[in-house]
C-alpha cells in the first residue's frame, strides 16, 4: 500500500514530484558497500509506497547507482516517475591502483572521476547514463558539483576552483539545447554552495537546483540569497543531505555523530541535544523534523535521502509522514534554533508548492 506523500509541481518543466524522493548516492556504496540484491530491493520498496522521484549520478558507486536504479525500474511506465542524473564529473576507465580511486565509495570499481564542464563531455556524459540507465531520456539534469571550494569532495582533495565560466561556456549550453529538443525536461545545478548557485541562478535560466546540506534543521543561511531568489523565479529547490551526513537522522546518542561530512563538533551536538529534547517533549522525533521543515518553504520541491536498503526506505517514509505537532515548531523557533525567519510547517507558506 502507497504511502500519501504530498506532490509537487515544478510548473516550468510540468513536472510533478513527490515530496520525499529517493537519493541514489547511498545506492552506490557510499562508505560501506552495497550488493546489488538490497539496491534492487530498496527501490522496488520505494516505488511500492509512492516515492517518485529518483536521484542518482556517474559518480555514486562509479555508475553502479545508475545501473541499479535502472535495473530496478526497468518495466515501470517512464512516465510514472521523474528521473534525475547530473553532468560534470567524468567516469572513465584508469588503469591505476584501485586504492587510489574515489574514497568515499566502498569497494570502487577502478574507474577515474574528474571534472568535465565542456559541452561535448556533457553529452558524451548523458549518453552514457541514459545507457547506464536503460532509458532514452532523463527528465533533470544537474551540473554536478562545479565549485570545488564548497563540495561534496574531502577538504584535503579540494583545489577552491569556480567552474561558472566554464559551465556556462560547455554544460549549460549543452544542457540548454537538449532541453529546447525535449531530450530532457529541467536543468540545473547540484552543489554544497549557497553564494554559488545564486550565482548560477544570475548567471543562467536554470529550472531546479540541488541544495545538498545547506537547508536544514542545523542551516538555514541560504534563506536572504538563494532560496527567496528561487522563490521569486520559480526555480525548484530539491534539498539533498537532509541529515547533515547523519547527525540528524541518529541523533548524537552513542558515538561520534557525522556532521557535514566529518565527526560533529561540541557547539552542533549541543545544538543537536537541545532538538532532540524538543522532540521528546512534544512526542516528534528527529528524524521527522529532519525531513518535514525544509519542506515548509516555498521554494523548496522535494527532499532525497540516500537510501540503501529497504530499512531504510522505511524509514524516511515514517519519518516523512510522521505527524509533527505544531507545538513543537514553535517551541524550535522560540529556542532560538532555527533562524526566525524560516518558514514552518503549518504557516501558510508550507502550503505554496514551487513553480
Amino acid at each position: 500500500m502507497s504511502v500519501p506523500l504530498l506532490t509537487r509541481r515544478l510548473a516550468r518543466a510540468g513536472l510533478d514530484v513527490t515530496a520525499l524522493g529517493f537519493g541514489g548516492g547511498a545506492l552506490g556504496g557510499l562508505y560501506e558497500p552495497v550488493p546489488v540484491e538490497q539496491a534492487m530491493a530498496a527501490v522496488a520498496a520505494a516505488w511500492e509506497h509512492g516515492i517518485r522521484y529518483f536521484d542518482t549520478a556517474p559518480l555514486y558507486g562509479h555508475g553502479r547507482s545508475e545501473r541499479w536504479l535502472g535495473a530496478a525500474l526497468r518495466g515501470v511506465a517512464r512516465d510514472s516517475y521523474v528521473l534525475a542524473t547530473k553532468v560534470g564529473i567524468a567516469i572513465e576507465p584508469d588503469d591505476r591502483d584501485a586504492a587510489a580511486a574515489e574514497r568515499r565509495y566502498a569497494d570502487p570499481w577502478v574507474l577515474d572521476g574528474r571534472y568535465d564542464f565542456g559541452y561535448d563531455a556533457c553529452l558524451r556524459s548523458l549518453e552514457a547514463s541514459m545507457e547506464r540507465l536503460g532509458v532514452d531520456r532523463v527528465d533533470v539534469v544537474n551540473v554536478h558539483d562545479p565549485d570545488e571550494g564548497d563540495s561534496a569532495l574531502p577538504p584535503a582533495e579540494r583545489r577552491g576552483v569556480d567552474h561558472l565560466p566554464e559551465v556556462m561556456e560547455g554544460a549549460y549550453r549543452a544542457l540548454h539545447e537538449l532541453r529546447e529538443q525535449g531530450v530532457v525536461r529541467a536543468i540545473g545545478v547540484g552543489m554544497n554552495g549557497v553564494e554559488p548557485l545564486a550565482a548560477f541562478a544570475r548567471a543562467g535560466d536554470f529550472d531546479c537546483f540541488l541544495l545538498a546540506g545547506r537547508y536544514t534543521l542545523l542551516e538555514q543561511h541560504g534563506l536572504d540569497d538563494l532560496l527567496a531568489l528561487c522563490a521569486e523565479r520559480g526555480i525548484g529547490i530539491v534539498v539533498g543531505g537532509v541529515f547533515n551526513s547523519g547527525i540528524l537522522a541518529s541523533g548524537t546518542a552513542g558515538g561520534v555523530p557525522r556532521y557535514d561530512y566529518a565527526p560533529a563538533d561540541a557547539a552542533t551536538i549541543a545544538r543537536v541535544q537541545a532538538i532532540e529534547a524538543l522532540c521528546e517533549r512534544h512526542g516528534a522525533t528527529l528524524p521527522a523534523a529532519a525531513l518535514q521543515f525544509p519542506l515548509a518553504h516555498p521554494a523548496v520541491l522535494t527532499t532525497i535521502p540516500g537510501m540503501r536498503s529497504v530499512a531504510e526506505v522505511s524509514a524516511n517514509l515514517a519519518a516523512a509522514t510522521h505527524p509533527v505537532p505544531a507545538a513543537f515548531w514553535s517551541a524550535l523557533r522560540a529556542g532560538r534554533l532555527v533562524d526566525a525567519r524560516a518558514p514552518l510547517p503549518g504557516e501558510p507558506a508550507a502550503d505554496t508548492a514551487s513553480g
